[in-house]
């Protein structure tokens, strides 16, 4: 009972601090490529020193996605992460995550971008990903439902090391990259080069029924789409680090990951009455073309200080985005019956990150360690929008006022922040305090304390309970609070709202972890509260057009209990299966909804992986995302069936099959319900992707694969 109250002491002190300014009232799966071939190890890595943190490391390499896929295919077989067609991420259900890269934020996993980066990011690249639902105070405070951090390879081998593979892909996809790594002396280097040419198909179709807000008609409207898109990525990234000597460090990285990208729409639109008496019907075509570049640098610099284990990390970023979309519109109208029209329509998004960061780590004694940060974070962003109608008479274009807007956005996060570690008989306390203060140009400012506690008791030498809870934020994205309305779709028109409140979550979790050499679990008990929630909010505008905008949530919860395990079922057969049974409350009087809504679902994934032989290894994988509620509605279940198989020719060759959602699987139906507004939509993501590619390794001799599941849960 004492620790129950010194908790809820601890979180209603967080909530007072947390307040915006001027409120009142309610707070409103190895080292490279051939990192596949590595063994991977099943049982738990005890760390060293008293390190508590609560995070759950998965190791990518035993996934053979990890060969042929792009980083939203290894998300989505990772437990407690689904990512969907959009590449749009959840954690545990709830959508607002942080994505960081090296542990570290990067504009190309930022706010409403982040779907097409992750589709950007090679899946090669990639040695492990961190899972934390309840970071320390080291990490930004920033994403309610918690941090995934994606952590890149690196070549930690002496002398000369590299790979190369190349692949062929179903509907002319194809993907080729090289890396290679020099570490000799005080002198290490490395780097890589990519190219991948994906293709795209969505089919979307939305039936609704609106009352006009104007006339108060009923009207029943339906419009199907078919989009094409190709895209071309090519991709180079390096790094050089200099040791000066035992103590001192300098590391300087850089990536450009560029994108070229057609599209080709048909869309169709028509309407009818009440009565039902046809209304309106008319086809639209558009043709439309893309670009992205990102590009980041980092340079760092590591100092052993004085005491053993003293050290100073000072690091500074920048990254940057550049995209830009166009299209060109032809519309035939057939009723009522009118002469064609065209239009353009131009967005542009550009985003610009820099970081600066010092961390200090200071061992006090053999079972203690104290751990003080600074970091700064700028945030500049800009929205530029076109567009216009092309006069059929003269074939000059007039620009359209209704869609040439232009919105900037400058945030900056200001952060300090201390922890205390200890290790005390059998138990482990690690406890942390962030502080935090943000300034924007919409003269939002505001600042919160952060705090974070993590307890460990060991009940054995292969089992622990642990107790953790943390208070976080989720400030909008730059897009969600852009007032303009995005009109790509002239039936779903989007806007942001520039009135929007940070988010605020509280989050408690209880869990059970048990480590043996053949079966490893745990259990993991978790409470979610949330003031303030982003969520998207869906109006009539007129008859057969809809406004899709965000709005603030009062309040929502919600509490589950989530299952991790990994065994082997005999020599040859090993097996992962992931559980999260959860129950979700969302309370939207204030959107002029009824009052409480809950749903309960359980969210499933699991792996099997069978070696027939030393050199083989076959894999088959089931992601299961449930029922999931929203405000206004529900979204069906979604379930992904992944393949693949592997085979090691010789020393330095291996041959590998992948097909991803093999059922064609992700389908995105969401259904909304209100008094004035019914909605049916499904997009469908023609998504069977198969891949057949060799890679090629030289340099230091590496082992054998094992056949041991592929998560590394330290």
């Amino acid at each position: 009972m004492r620790h129950r109250l010194i908790i809820s002491a601890w979180l209603a002190i967080a909530a007072a601090a947390n307040r915006p300014a001027g409120a009142t009232g309610p707070n409103p799966q190895g080292a490279d490529v051939l990192g596949s071939l590595d063994e991977v190890v099943v049982t738990a890595h005890k760390l060293v020193r008293p390190a508590f943190e609560e995070r759950r490391v998965f190791d990518v390499a035993g996934d053979l996605q990890s060969i042929t896929g792009n980083a939203a295919d290894l998300l989505n077989e990772v437990p407690s992460v689904e990512v969907d067609a959009d590449g749009s991420v959840s954690l545990r259900g709830e959508t607002n995550v942080t994505i960081l890269i090296d542990g570290k934020p990067s504009a190309l996993l930022s706010g409403t971008a982040a779907g097409d980066g992750l589709q950007q990011l090679p899946a090669d690249e990639i040695e492990k990903i961190e899972v934390i639902t309840n970071p320390p105070a080291q990490f930004k405070a920033n994403g309610g439902a918690g941090i995934i951090n994606i952590i890149m390879k690196k070549s930690r081998q002496p002398g000369t090391s590299g790979t190369a593979q190349a692949s062929l892909g179903n509907a002319d996809r194809h993907l080729v990259s090289t890396s290679a790594a020099y570490n000799d002396g005080p002198v290490t280097a490395s780097g890589g080069l990519g190219l991948r040419q994906d293709d795209r198909r969505r089919v979307v179709t939305d039936g609704r029924s609106t009352l006009d807000p104007a006339t108060n008609a009923l009207t029943f409207s339906q419009e199907n789409v078919d989009e094409h898109l190709r895209r071309l990525m090519p991709s180079v990234k390096g790094e050089v680090g200099y040791r000066f000597n035992d103590r001192r460090s300098l590391d300087f990285s850089f990536s450009l990951r560029d994108r070229q990208g057609r599209r080709n729409l048909s869309q169709f639109d028509q309407s009818q009455l009440q009565s039902g008496a046809p209304a309106t019907a008319m086809n639209r075509y558009g043709v439309g073309n893309e670009t992205r570049l990102d590009g980041e640098q980092k340079l760092q610099f590591v100092q052993d200080l004085s005491h053993p284990g003293e050290t100073l990390n000072v690091a500074l970023r920048n990254s940057t985005l550049h995209k830009q979309i166009g299209y060109d519109y032809t519309n035939l109208y057939s009723l009522p019956a009118a002469s064609p029209s065209a239009d353009t329509l131009t967005l542009r998004h550009d985003l610009a990150t820099t970081e600066f960061s010092a961390d200090y780590d200071l061992p006090l004694e053999k079972n203690v360690d104290v751990k003080l940060g600074y970091d700064f974070q700028q945030d500049n962003s800009a929205f530029d929008d076109s567009g216009g109608n092309l006069d059929q008479t003269t074939g000059q274009l007039i620009p359209n006022p209704n869609v040439t807007n232009r919105f900037t956005y400058r945030q900056g996060v200001q952060a300090a922040y201390g922890s205390y570690e200890a290790t005390h008989g059998l138990w482990n306390f690690l406890g942390g305090l962030r502080f935090e203060q943000t300034t924007t140009t919409l003269a939002h400012r505001y600042a919160g304390i952060y705090p974070s506690l993590h307890l460990e008791r060991e009940l054995s030498q292969s089992s622990s309970l642990s107790l953790n809870a943390d208070r976080r934020v989720t400030r909008p994205d730059p897009q969600a609070l852009n007032p303009f309305v995005d009109r790509t779709d002239v039936q779903n028109l989007r806007a942001g709202n520039p009135n929007l409140l940070p988010e605020d979550t509280q989050s408690v979790e209880l869990g059970y972890d048990r480590q043996s050499k053949r079966l490893n679990f745990s259990v993991t008990g978790y409470v979610h509260h949330n003031r303030n929630s982003l969520t998207d909010f869906a109006q009539p505008v007129s008859s057969t057009v809809v406004l899709l905008t965000k709005a603030n949530l009062p309040t929502d919860r919600s509490e589950g209990i989530e299952f991790i395990g990994s065994a082997h079922v005999a020599r040859r057969w090993s097996y992962g299966l992931s559980a999260n049974l959860f129950h979700r409350q969302i309370d939207a009087p204030a959107l002029g909804l009824a009052g409480l809504k809950s749903t309960t679902g359980v969210n499933i994934k699991s792996n099997l992986d069978y070696r027939p032989s030393a050199a083989d290894t076959a894999q088959i994988s089931l992601s299961r995302s449930d029922k999931r509620l929203t405000p206004q509605g529900y979204i069906d279940p979604v379930t992904i069936v992944n393949l693949g198989y592997r085979r090691t020719i010789g020393a330095h060759w291996v041959a590998v099959l992948t097909v991803a959602d093999l059922f064609n699987g992700q389908i995105l139906r969401r259904y909304l319900t209100t008094p004035t507004l019914t909605d049916t939509y499904r997009r469908a993501q023609i998504g069977r992707i198969a891949y057949l590619g060799v890679v090629y390794s030289f340099g230091a001799p590496k082992k054998d694969p094992s056949d041991d599941f592929d998560y590394d849960e330290p």
